[in-house]
């Protein structure tokens, strides 16, 4: 697929294709293969919204009972850190009577904890990737077979992932919905949000908390003495966890972050990105104002070049900026929550991890 123009004239951004999406290639390979058509290479598959993308094989082997192919995934120009990995499907002959069966090889992890849209102990290929491999199986008139899904080096990838607090170990997850990975969309981000949320509520836990990065992660596991299975990476995706939660609501919620993203979220910003959302020097200002700043500190803040240094100079002051930004920031958030049955509290914390607010 050639990048199209857009009316800006620039390059449109790449799309790629999941790992599910990949492996359901292989799977239609491996299995024209085991039926003794050969191995179909490339391997086009048809994905749930009509695209039917094309693949070329990366590895082909075969022997009595069995066949086996694999796909290099392209994630396009999406920063997917399991792009360039080899998705390799085996196809063979199951015991009469057990129908498809699907089995994790090495490199795919196994679910340890309920939450997930899979039962505990399955593989972690997920819904619609066996969705799209049985009916391929079905579309060769086999009923009675064993898909072996395998990573290589896929131990090592997955712990770049949320797999290991997912409770999915030993390996990656075979995943997609669409079968297409939209270039920065950061859906995986935000399924991965949502698998959180689901875990921790099957898990029983009464509290969570979700944070910006690793520091605010480090500071508010510290501050409230949490596991690590109750800690969320939203990074900048509050509107995306909140819209979850709103649906599949918890007892507690800690929305923890630097200065500068819960700024931006205490302004009205529920995707804290800084292409999409920005610090606004003035606004802190004006909050200096209202808790007595003079009119000289409140201009220099207002001509500040970052969010931090108007923190130094209210912290300079003895002015608890950071305690008015976490308040801010927490009447955002629980309008946006629209859900009051959930206790919600924001901490702010600084580069070093200390914290300079609390809502509560």
């Amino acid at each position: 697929m050639s990048p199209t123009e857009t009316a800006a004239s620039e390059p449109a951004l790449r799309p790629g294709w999941t790992t599910g999406a990949c492996a359901t290639a292989a799977t239609r390979s491996a299995l024209a293969a085991f039926t003794g058509a050969g191995f179909f290479d490339p391997v086009s598959i048809t994905l749930p919204r009509g695209e039917q993308p094309s693949f070329a094989l990366a590895l082909r082997e075969s022997g009595p009972g069995w066949a086996r192919a694999g796909i290099i995934k392209d994630a396009g120009d999406d920063p997917d850190v399991t792009h360039g990995a080899t998705i390799v499907a085996t196809v063979r002959r199951a015991a009469p009577g057990q129908g498809l069966l699907f089995r994790a090889g090495p490199g795919v992890g196994t679910v340890t904890r309920p939450g997930l849209p899979l039962a505990v102990g399955e593989p972690a290929i997920n819904p619609v990737p066996r969705r799209l491999m049985s009916a391929a199986a079905a579309a060769a008139g086999m009923d009675v077979l064993e898909f072996v899904i395998s990573v290589p080096d896929g131990e090592r990838i997955a712990t770049r992932t949320w797999n290991p607090r997912l409770g999915i170990l030993g390996g990656l997850s075979i995943l997609g919905t669409t079968g297409v990975v939209v270039p920065y969309s950061c859906s995986a981000w935000i399924h991965s949000i949502r698998r959180g949320v689901d875990v921790a509520r099957a898990c029983g836990l009464s509290h969570v908390a979700a944070c910006v990065g690793h520091t605010s992660e480090v500071a508010v596991r510290r501050h409230y003495d949490l596991p690590p299975e109750a800690m969320i990476d939203m990074g900048d995706f509050v509107g995306g966890l909140l819209g979850h939660l709103r649906h599949h609501p918890l007892p507690r919620v800690t929305l923890a972050g630097g200065f500068a993203k819960m700024s931006k979220l205490a302004a009205g910003a529920l995707d804290l990105h800084s292409k999409r959302s920005q610090v606004d020097p003035t606004a802190l200002a004006a909050t200096l104002a209202g808790l007595g700043a003079e009119p000289a500190l409140t201009a220099r803040a207002a001509a500040a070049n970052t969010a931090l240094e108007v923190l130094d100079l209210a912290r300079a002051a003895g002015l608890p900026l950071g305690q008015a930004i976490a308040r801010a920031a927490a009447t955002v958030a629980r309008t946006a929550l629209a859900t009051p049955t959930i206790a919600l509290d924001v901490l702010v914390f600084d580069r070093q991890g200390e914290l300079v607010g609390s809502s509560q």
